[in-house]
């Protein structure tokens, strides 16, 4: 977002440097902080709320969005292999040392985890406006392990036992704690939505997360990776999940009312009516944010992609899965403009796009590479071509144009120049219409309807608001998985959705060159090298 910031320079310091001391393990001693100012105060709890800013800025975002099958990481002659750091992640071929740059966000969010204890240790509980909401921050982090790496230690500083040893705990176990935190914590949690509250842990927050955990209620207390395990499966908490999603709904604070496109500019922020939780972020101080870099063409920078000139160079590596492309089709849908190239079309000549509106101009981007052909007009392919069939996902050093790409979250080419390629826009993680499409999704599955809301209502609601085409039937899961990946594209739930949908193991991208890509154990990520050092107690997850 522009820069709106309400804090003082002094403590806009001391969060930068919190933020950047992520290089902490499980068995990490507490220290006392001051607390002592309300500089200093702020600034802890900034550091609490905030933690993810860190690992969502990259390398969350490889894991995620290269896991599922939105991209393929491909490299261009070799530049951009790094050791099959990216391509492991689009192949399932993650491995506990290669991906260590990856795998690492267990204990940069672990940080996060350690930010709320230290806060709630030093301070006590019984001041319910600030230990609400870290605690419901703390379940938040936790959420993220759990999900993500399967078995989890809960770490909360009042079940240390004196070793400091801290085990895993059980997946379904640590689901449990995450409920019970989040009903302890929901009434005493703001329910202010304001720039004041924006960004920060609200009983909204809560209800999104509680949704999210009820929904995917299955995945979690079962064993995910077993052959005996159902997408479609009963599950006992979709009434919860229903109720939940209506307190959101009814508190009538949230809406569809902001264009599609516009939401995700650098220009969002706490005007944004669909944002419920979001990490925010700017180009001067709270840096990171760079998803242009890795989704951009690696040459739309050099003759104005974007119409002024990109001077740090574009990664341009994150390669859209043509089957992905193709959700982008709905005529009239405004989602299809966040995608650059004509999912109807193998090839597509490609224009400037203007750096204030983020829209398509009539300006074709012209680009000279040098071969003697002089300027010409940049035409990408859909498809996506190896040189060679292997884990290196090699297109050629001419190959960089091959398929389509995002601009959802585009940037502002000035602050991408003068900051290092850092970005304005903010990243939502819990949004009103993944509310609406949720409860849609429990109804489907069996909960029962509120508020006179049937599926095909919740679900016409979300291709109202971006003017595609209404359905004029209830929605079947495919639907509803679809319609998930158009609107939730690059948010980091595909593969969470994938794998609650049962479609994890579906064949999408380059995954076949992996011969053990199918293998369930795969629905869950492993530790990395540095995690399993700083914890000789653990094993690693089964199937690495």
């Amino acid at each position: 977002m522009r820069t709106k910031n309400i804090l003082t320079c002094a403590l806009l310091a001391l969060t930068a440097i919190g933020c950047t001391d992520l290089d902490v393990d499980i068995k990490s001693q507490y220290t006392e902080y001051p607390i002592d100012s309300d500089i200093a105060m702020e600034a802890r709890i900034n550091n609490a709320y905030y933690a993810l800013r860190a690992p969502l800025n990259r390398r969350y975002d490889e894991l995620l969005s290269l896991s599922s099958d939105e991209y393929s990481a491909v490299c261009f002659g070799g530049a951009w292999l790094d050791d099959r750091q990216y391509s492991n992640c689009s192949t399932h071929s993650w491995n506990q040392s290669a991906n260590n740059n990856q795998l690492n966000v267990f204990q940069d969010i672990l940080a996060g985890v350690t930010n709320c204890n230290q806060l709630l240790q030093d301070l006590g509980e019984s001041n319910v406006e600030i230990s609400a909401p870290v605690r419901a921050a703390r379940a938040f982090y936790t959420f993220l392990l759990m999900d993500n790496f399967g078995d989890t230690p809960i770490v909360d500083y009042k079940l240390f036992d004196e070793s400091g040893n801290i085990d895993r705990s059980p997946r379904g176990e640590v689901a449990r704690w995450i409920e019970s935190e989040l009903l302890d914590v929901r009434d005493d949690c703001p329910s202010e939505v304001s720039e004041a509250t924006y960004g920060t842990p609200t009983c909204w927050m809560v209800d999104a997360l509680l949704a999210k955990l009820y929904i995917n209620w299955n995945v979690y207390t079962q064993d995910v990776t077993s052959a005996d395990w159902s997408a479609t499966a009963p599950n006992e908490k979709l009434n919860d999940c229903i109720a939940a999603c209506d307190r959101i709904i009814n508190a009538r604070l949230f809406d569809l009312s902001d264009d599609y496109k516009t939401k995700f500019m650098y220009t969002n922020g706490p005007q944004i009516k669909d944002f419920i939780y979001a990490v925010p972020y700017e180009a001067t101080l709270n840096q990171g944010m760079a998803y242009a870099r890795y989704r951009t063409w690696r040459y739309g920078g050099a003759n104005g992609f974007y119409t002024i000139v990109l001077t740090p160079s574009c990664g341009g590596n994150f390669a859209m899965n043509p089957e992905f492309a193709e959700l982008f089709t709905l005529p009239g849908d405004r989602r299809n403009d966040v995608i650059v190239g004509d999912p109807l079309q193998e090839t597509t000549l490609i224009y400037e796009y203007d750096p204030e509106t983020g829209e398509k101009t009539n300006i074709p981007h012209m680009y000279d590479d040098g071969k003697g052909n002089g300027a010409q007009q940049v035409v990408f392919t859909k498809n996506i071509t190896l040189i060679k069939e292997d884990g290196d996902l090699d297109v050629g050093a001419d190959g960089t144009r091959q398929g389509y790409r995002s601009i959802k979250f585009f940037p502002d080419p000035n602050d991408y120049n003068n900051y290092s390629r850092n970005q304005d826009n903010d990243i939502p993680i819990f949004r009103y219409a993944d509310i609406l499409l949720t409860k849609c999704e429990a109804i489907v599955r069996g909960g029962a309807a509120t508020n006179g809301d049937t599926p095909m209502s919740l679900f016409n609601q979300i291709r109202s608001y971006v003017n595609a085409p209404a359905i004029d039937a209830a929605p079947s899961l495919q639907d509803i998985l679809d319609e998930r990946g158009r609107e939730f594209l690059d948010e980091h739930w595909r593969r969470n959705d994938l794998i609650r949908f049962g479609d994890y193991e579906r064949p999408w991208g380059f995954k076949y060159i992996n011969p053990d890509n199918a293998e369930l154990t795969r629905r869950i990520f492993p530790l990395s090298q540095d995690v399993l050092n700083a914890n000789t107690n653990w094993e690693q997850n089964p199937g690495y």
